[in-house]
């Protein structure tokens, strides 16, 4: 039986000035959103991870009664950072059914070269995760850098900067202060504080 191929359930999230393009590499299914917007599955640290950083309370953008990500503030957040989202792939195939990206088959990869395009200011791009990262770098003919690292690329005229952090799942076998540092490290060298 043929896997039904899936389409990207957002549209980019690019505000004007933004900075820094943050891709991971698929939605989850549906059925594991708390949001309709990025890294929606509740048990992904990514929005804990933020809010430690920015407001040292990893549960800053954490509903705790309503099992939710507070997404309005999330927006604004990303809006002020200068922060755009979207994901390496906006189509693709789910091996198996779950939301790891080692059952992902990436049927068509994103226009990355298109996003930048619509955010001029942006200098990096940071993928989050492995999948993200081998998708990205097979689109621009680049080596992934190790994990927490940096490589830069050139694309029409601009210098940028190729991050790759570690995964947010917790499937990644890190702790959540760990992979902070991590994110720490890259918020820093671009300035968002």
């Amino acid at each position: 039986m043929a896997v039904e191929v899936e389409r990207h359930p957002f549209e980019p999230f690019l505000p004007e000035g933004a900075k820094v393009l943050m891709l991971g590499s698929f939605p989850p299914q549906k059925k594991r959103w708390s949001m309709e917007f990025y890294y929606p599955n509740f048990i992904n640290d990514f929005w804990r991870i933020i809010g430690l950083l920015f407001f040292e309370d990893k549960d800053w953008f954490v509903d705790k009664v309503a099992k939710k990500f507070k997404l309005q503030e999330i927006k604004e957040f990303c809006a002020e950072k200068g922060i755009a989202m979207f994901d390496t792939a906006t189509a693709v195939r789910r091996l198996k059914d779950n939301a790891s990206d080692k059952f992902l088959e990436v049927v068509e990869p994103t226009d990355i070269p298109a996003l930048l395009r619509r955010i001029p200011f942006c200098r990096a791009v940071v993928v989050t995760g492995e999948k993200a990262a081998q998708t990205l770098c097979a689109a621009f003919g680049t080596e992934a850098p190790a994990v927490g690292e940096f490589s830069q690329f050139s694309f029409e005229g601009r210098n940028l900067r190729l991050y790759r952090m570690p995964s947010t799942s917790r499937a990644y076998p890190l702790p959540i202060q760990k992979k902070a540092d991590v994110y720490r490290r890259l918020f820093a060298d671009l300035g968002i504080s």
